[in-house]
Order: C-alpha cells, then structure tokens, then sequence
C-alpha cells in the first residue's frame, strides 16, 4: 500500500470503526479524543486531516459526524497487499498482516 499510517491513525480508524458499526453514525472529535486517550481536540483533527489528505477517510465540510472511512476491501487494494507481502521480510509481513486485520482485508 502506498499510504503509510501511524499507530495512532491506524487506532482512530479503529475507532471510528468499530463506534460507527456500534452506533450508526461517526463518533464526535471529542469522542475520538476521549476514546484514544488523545490530550485535545486539536490533536484529533489533526489526525483526521491527514487521513483525509492521504485519501484514508472522507469527511463533508461543515457537517457533523460526516467522517467515513474509504473502502480498502477494492480487488487493486488486495492484490497491492499481496504482492508486497511476497517481497518482504517478516517483520515486514507481520505489520502488513495487522493492517490488513485493522482495515478488514482478507490477503491469505
């Protein structure tokens, strides 16, 4: 995958997965910030900025709770896992693996 993400953006998107599938909507910043443990409300939107800059999340301006995560399960997105996964080294293999989990990709 093109996109690299840090344990904390890849925990948000945890997040926000699993409190979206809860509830059926997106979580608030302060939910976020409350949920990760994160110190402000800043560092929340910060996180979420980036995500939307590297393509991960979609959000609508101006609307609450509008944060949705892209769809990673795309056949393109698979196939990219898997070819990396062939090239790497284990440990290389074992992060692609959890990320694979987080974002609900079957690559075996």
């Amino acid at each position: 995958m093109k996109t690299k993400l840090t344990k904390k953006q890849l925990a948000l998107l945890e997040y926000l997965q699993d409190f979206t599938e809860e509830k059926g909507y997106s979580p608030s910043y302060r939910e976020i910030m409350s949920g990760l443990g994160l110190t402000s409300v800043s560092a929340v939107a910060e996180h979420v900025e980036n995500l939307v800059e590297k393509g991960v999340l979609k959000k609508v301006p101006g609307a609450a709770r509008s944060l949705e995560i892209l769809d990673y399960k795309h056949e393109d997105t698979v196939e990219l896992f898997k070819v990396r996964m062939m090239e790497c080294n284990s440990d290389e293999k074992e992060v692609l693996l959890r990320a694979a989990d987080i974002l609900g990709i079957d690559v075996e």
